[in-house]
């Protein structure tokens, strides 16, 4: 059986829904499937196809339609033009990561509403057409599903099969070490923000640095919102898978501050959880389902406060949420889990 999956990027782009991708090919390669990966960037082992596109506010224009065979046609979005290339294909499958909500900043800078209710609009009108057709709909969780303006609309089809870790990279029971650690994009929708701000509290309380370990447009800004404050804060920007394993392991938590659902799951939350290390993030559909697997929720920057602080000065109580997210991650969350729902999928739309 040949199976094509369809990214709009491609590791080593950065990104939770590249890294999702590539680790689903690779998996269905080891269990004897032929699969092929079309995208608009970045290298893969086996059969690669890149498709000559522009990029477009993070969406990928493809310049043109290659012609792709397969028995099975896997889309992922959102930036959904490469799935509405396939939009006819058969049989069809479609992951739905997440909601498209324009940020009010886009690159650094202020956008007006209009133009970002515009996008949105526009976004739905491709998307329609491409899940109206597909045999089924993926989600990756179901409270996401079912508060998702698109999705509520094809929950018949819809079934979820969540994000996965490989659990044998990440090491357990390490020393941690007195910081709190973010992972992820510089970007305005990630909440950063709230979380500095509540760092600037908690330290005037506790010694308790603050990492955070990704780059962005908002860097620089950040930066200088930290320094204002008075926050001790390294800003590590993009590090290496090694180092990345490293401060996730030794950190005393991770915080995801985001309350946008443009971040429908949180693939950070796994890896901290695979080390054993606690969570906290904002109460949003997806998000919550996997948080509290490990750690705890908030929802006012206040709330971020106290628990940094509760879970600073209990270490019993960090030991066990670290604990319960591992056993999680490897009862929910492994990918061995993850590919025998993929495959049972496949097996349906044949």
């Amino acid at each position: 059986m040949k199976i094509l999956q369809v990214s709009p990027y491609f590791p080593p782009h950065l990104g939770g829904v590249e890294y999702h991708v590539k680790e689903l090919a690779d998996g269905l390669v080891n269990r004897g499937y032929q699969v092929s990966v079309a995208s608009s960037c970045g290298s893969w082992k086996k059969d690669f196809i890149r498709i000559p596109s522009v990029d477009l506010l993070y969406t990928p224009l493809p310049l043109g339609r290659p012609v792709l065979e397969a028995d099975i046609f896997h889309s992922h979005i959102p930036s959904p033009l490469f799935a509405f290339m396939l939009r006819k294909a058969s049989p069809h499958v479609v992951t739905y990561h997440n909601d498209v909500v324009i940020p009010r900043k886009l690159n650094g800078y202020n956008s007006p509403r209009w133009f970002g209710a515009s996008l949105e609009w526009l976004n739905r009108k491709l998307v329609q057409p491409v899940l109206d057709k597909a045999d089924i709909v993926i989600a990756t969780t179901r409270s996401y599903a079912e508060t998702s303006p698109v999705l509520k609309n094809y929950l018949d089809k819809t079934r979820i099969v969540p994000n996965a870790v490989d659990m044998s990279i990440y090491p357990r029971s390490r020393l941690k070490d007195n910081y709190v650690l973010y992972v992820g994009r510089m970007l305005n929708y990630k909440g950063i923000e709230s979380l500095i701000e509540s760092m600037s509290q908690v330290q005037k309380n506790a010694d308790l640095g603050l990492i955070l370990a990704g780059d962005g447009y908002d860097r620089g800004r950040l930066e200088k919102m930290a320094m204002h404050l008075g926050v001790n804060a390294k800003f590590t920007g993009r590090v290496k898978r090694n180092v990345l394993i490293d401060l996730l392991s030794r950190a005393e938590m991770l915080v995801l501050p985001s309350a946008s659902r443009l971040e429908a799951f949180g693939i950070a939350l796994l890896e901290a959880m695979a080390c054993e290390t606690p969570v906290l993030a904002f109460d949003s559909p997806g998000i919550n389902e996997v948080a509290l697997h490990g750690g705890r929720l908030f929802s006012s920057t206040a709330e971020l406060t106290e628990m940094i602080l509760e879970l600073h000065e209990n270490m019993p109580l960090r030991i066990a949420l670290g604990r319960r997210g591992r056993r999680a991650v490897a009862e929910k969350y492994s990918w061995s889990k993850v590919l025998d729902a993929m495959e049972s999928i496949y097996g349906e739309v044949v």
